[in-house]
Protein backbone atom coordinates (compact mmCIF):
# COMPACT_ATOMS: atom_id res chain seq x y z
CA UNK A 1 0.00 0.00 0.00
CA UNK A 2 1.13 3.53 -0.65
CA UNK A 3 1.75 5.41 2.58
CA UNK A 4 -0.25 8.67 2.83
CA UNK A 5 2.09 11.64 2.51
CA UNK A 6 -0.41 14.37 3.18
CA UNK A 7 -4.08 15.16 3.54
CA UNK A 8 -6.01 18.23 2.43
CA UNK A 9 -3.77 21.15 1.52
CA UNK A 10 -4.42 24.73 0.55
CA UNK A 11 -2.29 25.22 -2.54
CA UNK A 12 -1.47 28.75 -1.43
CA UNK A 13 0.21 27.47 1.74
CA UNK A 14 3.81 26.19 1.56
CA UNK A 15 4.74 22.68 2.61
CA UNK A 16 7.07 22.26 5.56
CA UNK A 17 8.25 18.81 4.48
CA UNK A 18 9.98 17.63 1.32
CA UNK A 19 10.03 14.15 -0.17
CA UNK A 20 11.43 13.01 -3.49
CA UNK A 21 8.74 11.56 -5.75
CA UNK A 22 9.21 10.03 -9.17
CA UNK A 23 6.78 10.50 -12.03
CA UNK A 24 6.52 9.59 -15.68
CA UNK A 25 6.16 11.85 -18.70
CA UNK A 26 8.21 14.84 -19.76
CA UNK A 27 8.48 16.50 -16.36
CA UNK A 28 11.48 16.32 -13.99
CA UNK A 29 11.81 12.87 -12.46
CA UNK A 30 12.22 14.19 -8.94
CA UNK A 31 10.01 16.83 -7.31
CA UNK A 32 9.18 18.09 -3.88
CA UNK A 33 5.62 17.72 -2.63
CA UNK A 34 5.25 21.45 -3.17
CA UNK A 35 6.17 21.10 -6.84
CA UNK A 36 4.02 17.99 -7.25
CA UNK A 37 1.01 19.93 -5.95
CA UNK A 38 1.63 22.75 -8.40
CA UNK A 39 2.16 20.30 -11.26
CA UNK A 40 -1.06 18.45 -10.48
CA UNK A 41 -3.23 21.57 -10.22
CA UNK A 42 -1.71 22.90 -13.44
CA UNK A 43 -2.26 19.63 -15.31
CA UNK A 44 -5.86 19.33 -14.11
CA UNK A 45 -6.58 22.86 -15.33
CA UNK A 46 -5.40 21.98 -18.86
CA UNK A 47 -8.71 20.16 -19.25
CA UNK A 48 -11.02 23.06 -20.27
CA UNK A 49 -14.02 21.51 -18.54
CA UNK A 50 -12.18 21.18 -15.24
CA UNK A 51 -11.02 24.77 -15.55
CA UNK A 52 -14.54 26.02 -16.28
CA UNK A 53 -16.06 24.12 -13.35
CA UNK A 54 -13.50 25.56 -10.95
CA UNK A 55 -13.95 29.06 -12.35
CA UNK A 56 -17.70 28.88 -11.62
CA UNK A 57 -17.29 27.22 -8.24
CA UNK A 58 -19.12 29.83 -6.15
CA UNK A 59 -22.15 29.56 -8.42
CA UNK A 60 -22.47 25.83 -7.75
CA UNK A 61 -23.39 26.35 -4.10
CA UNK A 62 -22.28 22.92 -2.91
CA UNK A 63 -21.62 22.54 0.84
CA UNK A 64 -18.14 21.07 1.32
CA UNK A 65 -18.03 20.49 -2.41
CA UNK A 66 -15.22 18.80 -4.34
CA UNK A 67 -14.55 17.98 -7.99
CA UNK A 68 -13.44 14.37 -7.79
CA UNK A 69 -11.65 11.41 -9.27
CA UNK A 70 -11.89 10.47 -12.94
CA UNK A 71 -11.85 13.88 -14.58
CA UNK A 72 -8.68 14.62 -12.60
CA UNK A 73 -6.45 11.56 -12.83
CA UNK A 74 -7.66 10.74 -16.34
CA UNK A 75 -6.65 14.23 -17.46
CA UNK A 76 -3.13 13.51 -16.16
CA UNK A 77 -3.06 10.12 -17.88
CA UNK A 78 -4.15 11.74 -21.15
CA UNK A 79 -1.36 14.30 -20.92
CA UNK A 80 1.19 11.59 -20.22
CA UNK A 81 -0.06 9.68 -23.26
CA UNK A 82 0.20 12.71 -25.53
CA UNK A 83 -3.56 12.93 -25.94
CA UNK A 84 -5.89 15.92 -25.60
CA UNK A 85 -6.52 16.40 -21.86
CA UNK A 86 -10.29 15.80 -22.01
CA UNK A 87 -10.24 12.85 -24.41
CA UNK A 88 -12.39 9.90 -23.31
CA UNK A 89 -13.55 11.41 -20.02
CA UNK A 90 -17.13 10.23 -19.75
CA UNK A 91 -18.35 12.45 -16.94
CA UNK A 92 -17.35 14.93 -14.27
CA UNK A 93 -18.24 14.05 -10.68
CA UNK A 94 -19.01 16.50 -7.91
CA UNK A 95 -19.32 15.45 -4.28
CA UNK A 96 -20.92 17.49 -1.52
CA UNK A 97 -22.01 16.77 2.04
CA UNK A 98 -25.42 17.74 3.43
CA UNK A 99 -26.48 15.66 6.43
CA UNK A 100 -29.55 17.85 6.89
CA UNK A 101 -31.16 16.61 3.70
CA UNK A 102 -30.73 12.92 2.95
CA UNK A 103 -33.55 12.84 0.43
CA UNK A 104 -33.16 11.86 -3.19
CA UNK A 105 -35.14 14.96 -4.12
CA UNK A 106 -32.61 17.15 -2.32
CA UNK A 107 -29.81 15.62 -4.35
CA UNK A 108 -31.84 16.13 -7.51
CA UNK A 109 -32.25 19.82 -6.67
CA UNK A 110 -28.47 20.08 -6.32
CA UNK A 111 -28.12 18.36 -9.69
CA UNK A 112 -30.54 20.82 -11.27
CA UNK A 113 -28.52 23.75 -9.94
CA UNK A 114 -25.31 22.28 -11.32
CA UNK A 115 -26.92 21.63 -14.68
CA UNK A 116 -28.12 25.24 -14.86
CA UNK A 117 -24.64 26.60 -14.16
CA UNK A 118 -22.67 24.20 -16.36
CA UNK A 119 -25.06 23.20 -19.16
CA UNK A 120 -23.20 25.23 -21.79
CA UNK A 121 -20.06 23.12 -21.35
CA UNK A 122 -21.60 20.19 -23.19
CA UNK A 123 -20.40 17.61 -20.66
CA UNK A 124 -22.08 15.19 -18.28
CA UNK A 125 -21.77 16.34 -14.67
CA UNK A 126 -23.01 14.08 -11.88
CA UNK A 127 -23.61 15.27 -8.32
CA UNK A 128 -23.68 13.05 -5.24
CA UNK A 129 -24.41 13.88 -1.61
CA UNK A 130 -21.95 11.76 0.35
CA UNK A 131 -24.16 11.97 3.44
CA UNK A 132 -26.67 9.62 1.80
CA UNK A 133 -24.48 7.08 -0.03
CA UNK A 134 -25.12 4.44 2.65
CA UNK A 135 -28.84 4.60 1.85
CA UNK A 136 -28.51 3.39 -1.74
CA UNK A 137 -25.10 1.70 -2.11
CA UNK A 138 -26.04 -1.73 -0.64
CA UNK A 139 -29.08 -2.05 -2.92
CA UNK A 140 -27.16 -0.88 -5.98
CA UNK A 141 -23.92 -2.82 -5.50
CA UNK A 142 -24.97 -5.59 -3.12
CA UNK A 143 -22.28 -4.68 -0.59
CA UNK A 144 -22.32 -2.77 2.70
CA UNK A 145 -21.26 0.86 2.95
CA UNK A 146 -20.71 2.86 6.14
CA UNK A 147 -22.53 6.06 6.98
CA UNK A 148 -20.07 8.84 6.20
CA UNK A 149 -19.40 11.99 8.17
CA UNK A 150 -17.70 14.01 5.41
CA UNK A 151 -16.92 14.09 1.70
CA UNK A 152 -13.32 13.28 2.53
CA UNK A 153 -14.37 9.93 3.98
CA UNK A 154 -16.10 9.05 0.73
CA UNK A 155 -13.14 10.11 -1.37
CA UNK A 156 -10.92 7.69 0.59
CA UNK A 157 -13.11 4.79 -0.61
CA UNK A 158 -12.56 4.63 -4.35
CA UNK A 159 -11.47 1.17 -5.48
CA UNK A 160 -7.91 2.18 -6.43
CA UNK A 161 -5.83 4.22 -4.01
CA UNK A 162 -4.34 6.39 -6.74
CA UNK A 163 -7.81 7.54 -7.84
CA UNK A 164 -8.68 8.96 -4.40
CA UNK A 165 -8.15 12.60 -5.27
CA UNK A 166 -10.23 15.75 -5.55
CA UNK A 167 -9.87 19.48 -6.03
CA UNK A 168 -11.62 22.78 -5.56
CA UNK A 169 -10.25 26.27 -6.23
CA UNK A 170 -6.63 26.48 -5.00
CA UNK A 171 -6.99 23.32 -2.93
CA UNK A 172 -6.67 19.59 -3.36
CA UNK A 173 -7.20 16.51 -1.23
CA UNK A 174 -5.14 13.37 -1.81
CA UNK A 175 -5.29 10.99 1.17
CA UNK A 176 -2.88 8.53 -0.47
CA UNK A 177 -0.68 11.07 -2.21
CA UNK A 178 -0.32 12.20 -5.81
CA UNK A 179 2.78 10.30 -6.85
CA UNK A 180 0.87 7.15 -7.85
CA UNK A 181 -1.13 9.04 -10.46
CA UNK A 182 2.08 10.10 -12.21
CA UNK A 183 3.75 6.72 -11.73
CA UNK A 184 0.78 5.01 -13.41
CA UNK A 185 0.25 2.50 -10.62
CA UNK A 186 -3.11 1.04 -9.57
CA UNK A 187 -3.35 -0.35 -6.05
CA UNK A 188 -6.40 -1.93 -4.36
CA UNK A 189 -8.00 0.04 -1.56
CA UNK A 190 -8.22 -2.01 1.66
CA UNK A 191 -11.30 -0.01 2.65
CA UNK A 192 -13.08 -1.49 -0.36
CA UNK A 193 -11.86 -5.12 -0.49
CA UNK A 194 -13.83 -6.16 -3.57
CA UNK A 195 -11.32 -7.95 -5.79
CA UNK A 196 -13.66 -8.49 -8.73
CA UNK A 197 -14.73 -4.84 -8.87
CA UNK A 198 -11.10 -3.73 -8.63
CA UNK A 199 -10.11 -6.09 -11.45
CA UNK A 200 -12.91 -4.76 -13.66
CA UNK A 201 -11.85 -1.17 -12.98
CA UNK A 202 -8.20 -1.93 -13.75
CA UNK A 203 -9.12 -3.67 -17.01
CA UNK A 204 -11.23 -0.69 -18.06
CA UNK A 205 -8.44 1.78 -17.31
CA UNK A 206 -5.72 -0.23 -19.02
CA UNK A 207 -7.85 -0.70 -22.13
CA UNK A 208 -7.91 3.08 -22.51
CA UNK A 209 -4.43 3.88 -21.15
CA UNK A 210 -2.17 0.91 -21.99
CA UNK A 211 0.85 2.72 -20.53
CA UNK A 212 -0.50 2.25 -17.00
CA UNK A 213 1.70 -0.01 -14.91
CA UNK A 214 0.68 -3.50 -13.91
CA UNK A 215 -1.70 -3.26 -10.97
CA UNK A 216 -1.42 -5.25 -7.79
CA UNK A 217 -4.31 -7.69 -7.94
CA UNK A 218 -4.39 -8.66 -4.28
CA UNK A 219 -6.87 -6.85 -2.08
CA UNK A 220 -5.07 -7.62 1.15
CA UNK A 221 -4.09 -3.95 1.45
CA UNK A 222 -0.58 -4.82 2.61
Amino acid sequence: MHIPLYETRDAAQPFHRENAVRQAGQRPSCQTLDAMCATFLHDVSLNPSNAAILERWEELGLPNGWLVAGCLFQTVWNLQSGRPPALGIKDYDLFYFDANDLSESGEQRAQSQIDAVLSDLGITVEVANQARVHLWYPQHFGRPYPELTSCEEGIKRFLALETCVDVRPNEYHAPYGLQGIYAGTLSPNPLMPYAELFAEKVASYRARWPNLGKAAMSCSGA
